[in-house]
């Protein structure tokens, strides 16, 4: 079984290819934090993720740089030769799905997510003004 998931932040906004068939193609790299950080090791990896079609159509219309998003898909691997004649491997992320992680408030105010944990202050003495009991 191939399966792939994971949750990270959009480095930059999708860059997005049309074929000549008409299909829609989705790029985009996606920083996921290491779960086990050793000192002088990066934090995150970039995992480069390929989305086609209306999962491409999808990304292109909601997902910017910086919005923390949950893809689903396959590993897909590949080589090819560069100018140089050299081979290149590649690894991709073929998604089949892409979520919101985050509300668009919280994207809005990075700052202030979770700073308020979805509470609000209401003053002492209100209780006859709530719309609930």
């Amino acid at each position: 079984m191939n399966t792939w998931c994971g949750i990270g932040r959009i480095v930059a906004d999708p860059e997005m290819k049309y074929t000549n068939g008409g299909v829609t193609i989705a790029k985009f790299r996606l920083a996921v934090a290491r779960r086990f950080k050793k000192e002088g090791q990066p934090e995150a990896d970039f995992i480069n993720c390929l989305a086609f079609g209306k999962t491409a159509e999808f990304v292109e219309k909601y997902f910017r740089k910086g919005m923390k998003t949950a893809c689903t898909g396959s590993i897909q691997t590949g080589s090819y030769k560069n100018k140089e004649g050299q081979t290149v491997y590649t690894t991709d992320i073929v998604v089949d799905n892409v979520e919101f992680v985050e509300s668009r408030q919280a994207e809005a105010k990075p700052e202030a997510a979770g700073a308020d944990q979805g509470f609000m202050y209401i003053p002492d003495g209100s209780e006859g003004e709530l719309p609930f009991e």
